[in-house]
């Protein structure tokens, strides 16, 4: 299997149908999740909702670069969570990270040996095959994040 298919691959079991390295997915993890729940904030640390947001932003962003031809998304914008103000609305945001994610594998999937050694936009952020691990790595950063926020909350003094 070429390494573009296997890190479209790894995206989608991180985000979609995985249960290989955490035992879980970030779509098996938030699948039961409600709004209240979404919304709740546990100390400091960023809700279930932001978490979804801050995903969804980075694959998004991506994915436009690979259909449109820019990189318009900035780090200091990629917790900006809109307000989220019906059920429907957080089931939306699930389902924009779910199809986004599924958008994206496919993209990276057509990418050659060749073309994972170009630059990635500009020198300044490497390669193609780095930007796609660094995805990976990121979304089973933040699958870790929401795993062990969903336990918090189980705890019944929460």
């Amino acid at each position: 299997m070429k390494t573009s298919s296997m890190q479209a691959k790894r995206l989608l079991e991180v985000i979609l149908n995985g249960k290989w390295v955490a035992n879980t997915n970030v779509k098996d993890q938030l699948s039961s999740v409600g709004l209240e729940k979404a919304l709740a904030k546990f100390g400091e640390l960023n809700s279930l909702a932001a978490l979804t947001f801050h995903l969804n932003y980075y694959i998004e962003g991506v994915l436009h670069f690979f259909e449109k031809g820019s990189l318009d998304i900035r780090d200091k914008y990629s917790f900006d969570l809109p307000s989220i103000k019906s059920e429907q609305e957080w089931i939306a945001l699930k389902e924009s990270l779910f199809a986004n994610t599924e958008k994206l594998s496919k993209h990276i999937a057509l990418l050659s040996e060749d073309e994972l050694e170009e630059t990635f936009v500009d020198e300044k952020y490497g390669n193609y095959r780095r930007n796609m691990e660094g995805i990976i790595e990121h979304c089973y950063y933040h699958l870790g994040q929401i795993v062990m926020l969903n336990k918090l909350m189980e705890k019944p003094d929460n």
